[in-house]
């Protein structure tokens, strides 16, 4: 069952990057919040509250659907914590009624046998959970020795894929723990990455010496298909910044729990815009425009799309985009009274 599982995935997987290279007018990957509420109060995150309602179930489907019309390719379930979405399977469900892949970032917590052979039953495909400390303390509870158990669970039931991201810098006190984090992923049978905090902007914080090392080392136990996505890992890791074009706003989306559309989750603010209200005049604007914040970023997910459209349609600067779109409403605009 689960290489059958595996197999199916993966024919997906590769259609849908054989898609990105040939065409650049879909988005690749969204994160949608279908709720800011979490159960933890990580002292490096920005992303949560302790207060907020889940979304509507409906009003999530209507914006997954808005998704699908835009074509993308996958749909990643962020929060907050979004294991405490009342309605997740259904969301999940939903998703790949749609046809689009269903991912899920999750603290780790909720996980028990009945709650992910559910997952299974809703068509997950993909989770991710970062463990940022082996013992916890107070910068994060999100510790190997809490998550354990729930992990042994996932590696005994869950018929979706699972990474273990572990993570350096930003107030880890012992980055020994990313190595052991990493060797335990492995050893359940788990994908494994490794992210440097980012600050509150989710640009770059240097790493000393020692935290370089640990770092190169969890990358040499991980998956090399990822160890081959995240190069630009090593600039960061040297303090150094990266040269590349980022795509947010158009080959990847951030959808807050309000519905707007962000760059991504440092970034949330511009554009702004409803998704409902979303064009490809918006997309185009955001593939064509350089961002300020691209070449000390640190976020994984935005850098991999970034990957399938580095090598062509260099960017511009946010005046030269806007100009170059007010030129072509006036040239729509003549052809019109013609």
């Amino acid at each position: 069952m689960r290489k059958t599982t595996f197999l199916k995935r993966k024919v997906r997987e590769f259609s849908f990057i054989g898609r990105a290279l040939v065409s650049t007018r879909h988005p690749v990957l969204a994160h949608l919040i279908p709720m800011r509420r979490c159960n933890l109060a990580c002292g490096y995150c920005n992303e949560y509250d302790h207060t907020s309602k889940p979304i509507d179930l409906e009003i999530v489907k209507s914006r997954l659907d808005k998704l699908a019309d835009l074509g993308t390719s996958i749909v990643t379930i962020s929060g907050g914590e979004p294991m405490m979405h009342p309605e997740l399977d259904q969301i999940i469900h939903h998703i790949r009624v749609r046809g689009m892949i269903a991912g899920l970032i999750s603290n780790g917590y909720y996980f028990t046998p009945e709650r992910i052979k559910r997952l299974n039953k809703a068509g997950l495909e993909y989770l991710q959970i970062s463990i940022d400390n082996v013992e916890p303390d107070e910068v994060s509870r999100k510790s190997l020795r809490v998550l354990d158990k729930k992990l042994r669970y996932l590696s005994e039931y869950a018929d979706f894929h699972v990474n273990i991201n572990s993570v350096i810098g930003g107030g880890i006190k012992n980055p020994d723990d990313a190595l052991t984090v990493a060797r335990r992923a492995v050893e359940l049978g788990f994908s494994t990455t490794v992210g440097v905090i980012h600050d509150q902007d989710g640009t770059l914080k240097p790493l000393s010496e020692k935290e370089k090392d640990i770092f190169q080392q969890v990358k040499k136990l991980g998956n090399k298909d990822h160890a081959r996505l995240n190069w630009f890992q090593d600039s960061i890791a040297e303090g150094k910044p990266y040269n590349w074009r980022c795509r947010a706003g158009a080959r990847y989306l951030y959808i807050c729990e309000d519905g707007l559309v962000h760059w991504c989750s440092q970034q949330r603010g511009y554009p702004g815009i409803p998704l409902d209200q979303y064009t490809m005049d918006d997309f185009d604007r955001e593939y064509k425009t350089e961002k300020w914040c691209a070449p000390t970023c640190t976020l994984q997910c935005v850098h991999q799309v970034g990957i399938l459209d580095n090598w062509r349609d260099p960017q511009k600067t946010p005046a030269q985009v806007a100009a170059e779109q007010e030129a072509g409403k006036g040239v729509g605009e003549m052809i019109g009274a013609d």
